[in-house]
């Protein structure tokens, strides 16, 4: 029996599996770099200065490069960075930090200080194609943005990979500051490459992505993925991408099993609406105001009418089955659900990090 560990918020779970029911895993891939590299390109960042380096979310790849920035002020006698981050993640972001390092919540009114370096890490988003520091700060700060970036979205299904207007949108926004960010690219291996500039020339990390993580798998008729990292399924509005970047490789009427601990809970204020009936699925058409969260409710209803999406979280399952979802008490009961509903010899798709994969 192959023995597959998939990441469930800080841990990994493990799916068992018969060899007969495994039809593919599917994992990204790409050449990590090495340490003596990222020190090299890190060292075109000017250390004179103290720098401010706001995290926007969290992830080793991120920990890395504070790490090596770390490392590098230490042997050239520079002054350390000054850590930023929002509330809700400051806990997990400063357990990861160096030694020495003081963390501090930002401030976001400040945005348009010319110190500010934003630290992300590159996904794929259903509604701007890329989920990239540019989109990262358009969703937190820019809300009246959003709303003229939804309409522009292609459709009422997730976009992933793609390049539509939303994505201009994001880089209009972010254009009006003078601020540095640090995009990187990475799987679950490590960081594969990551470029230093304004957010608006980052962007162009985009074809690395591609390049890495684009797959032709054909389509399945069941699929169990996980995000692959704790901070892609830390909420439901962030475990849904995953969703978005394999719904092309589902089949009609298949299934889709997400695997996402969710222990901050929903993470969008549409989704929380929704449950409290207090928004409808008419009202995402074309709204007068933009809810954060929108556009993966709009996704949802939409993916849902080509095949059915299952659950594994902590979320409440009055929450799960309000959002037409299948709820499954842990990563055992997904591989029953699918065997018992579909068949003892249905083949299973695996996608241990589907954050990171676009899958056709």
């Amino acid at each position: 029996m192959p023995e597959i560990w998939l990441n469930y918020g800080i841990t990994d779970v493990v799916l068992d599996i018969r060899a007969e029911n495994l039809e593919q895993k599917i994992d990204s891939e790409g050449k990590i770099l090495d340490d003596s590299t990222i020190n090299e390109k890190l060292n075109t960042l000017d250390l004179s200065q103290q720098m401010e380096l706001v995290v926007l979310h969290n992830s080793k790849s991120i920990q890395k490069i504070i790490s090596s920035l770390f490392t590098l002020c230490e042997q050239k006698s520079k002054p350390f960075p000054k850590i930023f981050t929002e509330k809700k993640i400051l806990n997990s972001v400063k357990a990861g930090l160096p030694e020495g390092s003081s963390i501090n919540e930002f401030d976001a009114t400040v945005i348009s200080n010319s110190n500010l370096i934003f630290l992300g890490e590159m996904e794929f988003d259903g509604l701007f194609g890329y989920e990239t520091i540019s989109t990262r700060l358009i969703k937190k700060f820019g809300l009246e943005s959003m709303l003229s970036a939804y309409a522009k979205r292609q459709g009422n299904l997730p976009t992933p990979g793609q390049y539509p207007e939303s994505l201009t949108e994001a880089k209009k926004f972010t254009d009006n500051f003078e601020i540095q960010g640090i995009e990187i690219i990475a799987n679950s291996e490590g960081i594969i490459d990551f470029a230093i500039g304004h957010p608006s020339e980052t962007l162009s990390c985009t074809k690395i992505l591609e390049s890495n993580s684009i797959k032709d798998v054909g389509q399945h008729k069941a699929m169990i993925i996980s995000t692959g990292k704790d901070a892609s399924n830390d909420n439901l509005g962030n475990s849904l991408s995953s969703l978005w970047n394999c719904s092309n490789a589902i089949k009609k009427d298949g299934l889709a099993i997400l695997v996402a601990e969710c222990k901050g809970g929903l993470g969008s204020d549409a989704l929380q609406q929704y449950i409290e009936d207090r928004l409808t699925l008419e009202q995402l058409y074309n709204p007068t105001k933009y809810i954060n969260g929108m556009e993966d409710l709009l996704f949802l209803s939409e993916t849902q009418k080509n095949f059915q999406i299952g659950l594994v979280s902590i979320i409440p399952e009055f929450y799960v089955k309000k959002l037409n979802l299948i709820s499954l008490p842990g990563i055992k009961y997904s591989m029953d659900y699918i065997l018992k509903t579909q068949g003892g010899r249905q083949k299973v798709a695996v996608v241990s990090d589907g954050a990171r994969l676009l899958l056709r």
